[in-house]
C-alpha cells in the first residue's frame, strides 16, 4: 500500500496490531517523512548504565501512546517510523563497556574513541542518506554522546543553524576521563562545526568551574539558563511563558534540539544515567518546544537521549519523543 493508502486503512483509535513500528504506526522508513534511528550506545557512561537499552524500552512502551496530539492536527499521519536497532552496534556497546569497567588504561581509552569515532562516521552517513531523501531525522540513545553524527550530518545541509539544549548538564567538558567522544563531551564536540552559530541551554544545574569559564569566554555564542535562576524568577513572580519567550529570543531561525531527558526533574526519569534534582516538568518542556515552533523557527532535527530503560522511564521517553516529532513535522510545514 501507498501512504495514503495506509493512512485510511488504519483506526487511530484503536490499538494497533503493527509490532513493527513506533507506536503502532502503519509506516515504513521509505514512506515516512520523520525517521528515528536508535543508538543503543553507552560505552563512557560515568554513573548508571541501562540508557543503551532505552531505544527498545521505549519501543516498547509507544504502543501504550493514545495518538491524539493537541498541539499537531492528525499528527500521527504525518509519517513516523523507527529504524531496526543495530545488533551490531549493541554487541560492540557491550564489548567495550565491559572493557571500560575492568580497566581504564590508555589502550582501553584508544579504543574507546576509535569505537565513538566509528559511530559518529556510521550515524552521519545514515543521517544523510534520509536526508539528502527530504526526510527529517532524530536519534534515540543511548547516552547523550550517540547524536554526534546526526548534528555533523546537518553541518553538512545546512549553513548556519543554533541548538537548544534541555540538560542538567552542560557537557561542555574536553574529553572527560579520557574520552574524547563522552556523553559529557558532546557539545564541547558540537560546537567545532563552525555551522553552529549559538548554544542555548536551558535546565542546567550541575557543572564544574571549567565548563562556567569556557561559557564566559564563548559568552557569545553560549548562553546558559541555569536551573537556579529560572527558578528564582519564578519565585519573584515571573511566569514560565516570559521565560520561555527570553530563550526563544536567543536562538536563529534553524534549530536542533539537543534533549537529554536529565534535563526534566528526575521524578520523571528516575533511572537516566546521570540524575540531577530539580528540573523541568513534562508540560514546561513541551510547552518550550511549542511556543520554538510558534515563534516560526525550524527544528532540523532532535535527539532524545539518556532515558532510562525501566518502564516508567521508557512510558515518559515515549511521549516527548512522540509529541516532539510532531512539534519538528509541524515547524516544517509537513504535508502530503
Amino acid at each position: 500500500m501507498n501512504k495514503a493508502e495506509k493512512i485510511a486503512a488504519f483506526n487511530s483509535n484503536a490499538p494497533s496490531d503493527n509490532s513493527e513500528n513506533i507506536f503502532g504506526l502503519p509506516f515504513s522508513v521509505h514512506d515516512a517523512k520523520i525517521v528515528i534511528i536508535p543508538v543503543p550506545w553507552e560505552v563512557t557512561v560515568s554513573y548508571k548504565t541501562g540508557t543503551a537499552n532505552a531505544p527498545q524500552a521505549v519501543l516498547d512502551a509507544s504502543f501504550q501512546v493514545d495518538l491524539f496530539d493537541p498541539y499537531v492536527k492528525d499528527a500521527w499521519q504525518i509519517g513516523l517510523a523507527m529504524e531496526a536497532i543495530t545488533n551490531e552496534l549493541k554487541v560492540k556497546n557491550e564489548e567495550l563497556r565491559i572493557e571500560v569497567e575492568k580497566n581504564k588504561s590508555n589502550f582501553i581509552r584508544n579504543e574507546v574513541n576509535k569505537g565513538g569515532n566509528e559511530l559518529n562516521i556510521w550515524l552521519k552517513e545514515k543521517s544523510l542518506n534520509y536526508l539528502n531523501k527530504g526526510k527529517l531525522v532524530a536519534t534515540l540513545g543511548g547516552d547523550h554522546s550517540t547524536p554526534l553524527g546526526l548534528i555533523q550530518a546537518l553541518a553538512k545541509k545546512h549553513s548556519a543553524f543554533g541548538m537548544l539544549q534541555i540538560d542538567a548538564h552542560f557537557d561542555l567538558r574536553k574529553a572527560y576521563e579520557g574520552y574524547e567522544f563522552s556523553h559529557a563531551s558532546i557539545m564541547y564536540n558540537a560546537l567545532k562545526l563552525p555551522q553552529i552559530s549559538k548554544l542555548v541551554s536551558v535546565g542546567i544545574r550541575d557543572y564544574c568551574e571549567e565548563e562556567v569559564e569556557f561559557i564566559e569566554q564563548n559568552s557569545e555564542s553560549v548562553i546558559p539558563f541555569y536551573w537556579h535562576e529560572i527558578q528564582k524568577q519564578k519565585f519573584n513572580g515571573k511566569n514560565w511563558a516570559s521565560i520561555c519567550a527570553e530563550i526563544i529570543e536567543q536562538l536563529p531561525e534553524n534549530v536542533y534540539i539537543s534533549f537529554d531527558i536529565d534535563g526534566l526533574d528526575p521524578k520523571l526519569c528516575p533511572n537516566t544515567g546521570t540524575p540531577v534534582p530539580g528540573g523541568l516538568e513534562f508540560d514546561e518542556t513541551l510547552f518550550l518546544i511549542h511556543q520554538l515552533v510558534e515563534s516560526g523557527r525550524k527544528i532540523i532535527g532532535f535527539d532524545l537521549s539518556e532515558v532510562g530503560n525501566s518502564k516508567w522511564d521508557s512510558n515518559v521517553g515515549a511521549r516527548l519523543l512522540y509529541r516532539v516529532c510532531n512539534l519538528m513535522a509541524k515547524s516544517n510545514i509537513i504535508g502530503d
